[in-house]
């Protein structure tokens, strides 16, 4: 595969889970405005990240990455098409299966397109390049769908839901005729293959390091997000489309960070790129927690909080993979998320407890107070020394292979 066809096969398919992703929590207000039912579509959907990303992990290793990219396209295309079918008159447990399926797919989808950039560009350009993926799968297609999903809801829910499977089947079209390089062929227990890719995660400090802060970060963010439809009609007094806007401005923080993430990580160092990018994470959770009644400021503190979180996130992404042999890629990338994102379930159930016991805005206070945690993290273990003595040990690996 071309990294050209990589990121065309990137925007069909990142359209497709962007329509369903908007949709589902606008469905799920129109059955129910309890905040803790809201919440459990988010808290169901994230569970895929904890029960299925090792098992991803050995997947994406030991078959075609090409291959399991395409099945995650085609599980996408089954989702959108039940929701297409079935819509609001499935109720609340359509929901929750569409929010698992979709973010299954998601599973599948992320981990094996992570494997796949450093075949397709050297090690001096994975940087930009996972900005430019990032951009593509959370920025500049999710910049144009959230409106549009919230048009269409206002219209009729099944028009999203039909444009996220032609998407799917779109990207599908696409994957036919690519191949990538041959799977490794694997004589163990698929148990002791995920062992083999945690003990390394586990072993390595930095990628460790790496891995907490983003456990906690996750945590936060989910208890954001799994209310922030609530958030916005209520706190800021937005409509659907409104939602979607705001959404929107998140996804013009990607698209705008994306011209500069290269030269500032250049600059910077990987280190001091991810302790400010954390630091704001944490500004931003407390201007949400005191944010007035406007629109545009949260729209603003949207935008600046996600360009932040992209540096972090090419900064993350970019290390498991400089640090990383090929051979465990795909297992060191999805048991980091096993590991890190394992708590997104946990954060989004807290973050609709507390909204249903405390208000909203208590919501945002306590991803404030999480996310000062995982500064701490990258405060001390994410040092430029942590850094140095990565890229010498990940040296003297390639010298002896």
């Amino acid at each position: 595969m071309t990294w050209g066809r990589l990121q065309a096969v990137a925007i069909s398919g990142a359209a497709g889970q962007g329509l369903l992703l908007t949709l589902l929590p606008l469905l799920a207000v129109s059955i129910t405005t309890d905040p803790a039912a809201v919440s459990l579509v988010n808290v169901v959907g994230q569970l895929p990240w904890l029960l299925f990303s090792l098992f991803a992990g050995v997947l994406i290793d030991r078959a075609r990455r090409t291959a399991v990219l395409g099945w995650s396209f085609a599980v996408l295309a089954v989702s959108a098409l039940a929701l297409a079918a079935i819509g609001e008159r499935g109720g609340l447990p359509l929901l929750l299966a569409v929010a698992f399926v979709v973010t299954s797919a998601q599973v599948l989808g992320d981990g094996a397109s992570g494997a796949l950039v450093p075949e397709v560009v050297g090690p001096d350009r994975l940087a930009s390049a996972n900005a430019r993926l990032m951009v593509i799968e959370q920025g500049v297609v999710r910049f144009v769908v959230p409106p549009l999903a919230g048009f269409a809801v206002g219209v009729g829910t099944g028009y999203a839901a039909w444009g996220a499977l032609v998407c799917a089947l779109l990207a599908l079209a696409m994957m036919r005729g690519t191949a990538s390089a041959p799977a490794t062929p694997s004589g163990q227990n698929p148990v002791r293959d995920i062992a083999e890719g945690l003990k390394y995660l586990v072993g390595t400090r930095l990628l460790l390091a790496i891995s907490v802060a983003v456990a906690l970060g996750s945590f936060a963010s989910s208890a954001e997000f799994g209310i922030f439809v609530l958030y916005a009609m209520q706190e800021v007094g937005v409509d659907e489309f409104g939602y979607g806007v705001l959404l929107a401005c998140t996804s013009a923080g990607w698209v705008a960070m994306s011209f500069f993430v290269d030269a500032i990580v250049r600059r910077l160092g990987y280190s001091w790129s991810m302790r400010v990018a954390q630091l704001a994470m944490v500004l931003s959770a407390v201007a949400l927690a005191l944010a007035p009644r406007s629109p545009a400021f949260v729209g603003v503190v949207m935008f600046l909080n996600t360009a932040l979180v992209l540096i972090w996130n090419v900064c993350s992404q970019s290390s498991r993979q400089r640090f990383t042999p090929s051979r465990l890629l795909g297992r060191v990338l999805t048991g980091h998320r096993a590991l890190a994102w394992g708590l997104n379930p946990l954060g989004a159930l807290a973050g609709g407890l507390l909204a249903a016991q405390a208000g909203l805005r208590s919501v945002y206070w306590m991803a404030a107070v999480v996310q000062v945690g995982a500064l701490a993290v990258a405060w001390f273990a994410l040092s430029p020394k942590a850094f140095r003595e990565a890229e010498d040990a990940a040296a003297a690996r390639a010298v002896a292979i």
